[in-house]
């Protein structure tokens, strides 16, 4: 009779379990952010009767629901009275300058998570099975919802980008913003730095939030827009920076260096092409959101994926790009490669 290695952890079904009821995880934060449970605490309401009264609940399921996001994370509890994390009381309270809670809208919607109904059947092909090209089919309405709920975490991030380039040195940019969805990176650019051209594209539908955006940014007489596919549409020319924020990751190699050709014809002599994307290290498991993000382009797109420093790079110089660099980002689970001409 064969026995584990002495040093080697008891096998336990824990693991198994958990991960095929982790759809209740989901399940739960949504719930959460839309009883508004987690602005309810930060007024003060700890205790289940005065929070199901905030947020218009049963005790019951507001008990169940405060120790359910309890265990995993979300809550603390002590003598009977619920406490936000530090993560929550700066991303979930609706009251926070930082609130994200809206992006549930876009990472929930049917429209993406049905690409994972059958992912056996995805494996088994390679890439998304729902249509040809999956979630970045032409003007796919998903990408107006994404226009409108990931803004918040966007305008987290795009600072960081902008300080990476150096935005604010106030010299005169003419920056392309492809596939720019809220349009937020461009429009950051465009406030730090008085002196830049913003211009925009994306499919009309989208373009009408970036505007909307760009106009309460006070920076629209600066901002115009080009419609249409990044693949097909004339970019013009002369561009200091050229920005590809979460875009390449939902093509595969070839069609990436086919659009980089067509970045890198378009950028002046000495442009930057300027990528943010979720980028694992080489062993491909770490770190673990970039590492992870792999998963989403196999369920929703026919070639996409989370690509690593080394095969980016490999597509920019295919294109014609000299050099590339790449730059942590600090909180941020993404990465920013700066590419130069």
């Amino acid at each position: 009779m064969s026995s584990a290695p002495q040093n080697q952890q008891a096998a336990s079904p824990a693991i198994i379990f958990d991960t095929l009821n982790a759809y209740q995880r989901t399940a739960a934060l949504r719930a959460g952010i839309e009883l508004d449970l987690f602005t309810a605490i930060a007024e003060g309401n700890t205790e289940t009767k005065s929070i199901a009264r905030r947020i218009q609940a049963s005790e019951k399921g507001t008990r169940v629901l405060c120790d359910f996001l309890t265990v995993i994370g979300f809550l603390t509890k002590q003598n009977a009275k619920y406490g936000l994390t530090p993560d929550s009381a700066t991303f979930l309270n609706r009251q926070s300058p930082v609130y994200i809670g809206s992006i549930s809208k876009f990472i929930g919607d049917p429209n993406l998570t049905h690409h994972f109904n059958d992912l056996t059947a995805i494996v088994r092909k390679g890439g998304t099975v729902m249509s040809p090209e999956g979630i970045v089919e032409t003007n796919n309405p998903i990408w107006v919802e994404f226009a409108h709920s990931m803004a918040p975490l966007m305008n987290l991030t795009a600072p960081l980008v902008a300080q990476v380039i150096g935005a604010d040195s106030g010299a005169k940019w003419k920056v392309l913003d492809i596939a720019a969805g809220h349009g937020i990176f461009g429009i950051t650019i465009a406030k730090q730095n008085p002196n830049a051209q913003i211009v925009a594209l994306d499919w009309e539908a989208v373009l009408a939030v970036a505007k909307e955006n760009a106009q309460k940014a006070g920076v629209s007489a600066r901002y115009s827009t080009i419609a249409g596919s990044a693949f097909e549409a004339d970019f013009g020319g002369g561009y200091d920076i050229v920005l590809l924020t979460n875009f390449l990751h939902h093509f595969d190699a070839p069609a990436n260096v086919s659009l980089l050709k067509k970045v890198h014809a378009a950028l002046a002599p000495h442009g930057r092409a300027v990528t943010l994307e979720f980028i694992p290290n080489e062993d491909r498991i770490s770190p673990p959101t970039a590492a992870t993000f792999s998963m989403m382009m196999l369920g929703g797109t026919s070639g996409g994926d989370a690509y690593t420093f080394s095969e980016l790079d490999g597509m920019f110089r295919q294109a014609g790009f000299a050099r590339s660099e790449m730059h942590e980002l600090g909180p941020s689970p993404e990465r920013v490669i700066v590419s130069y001409k």
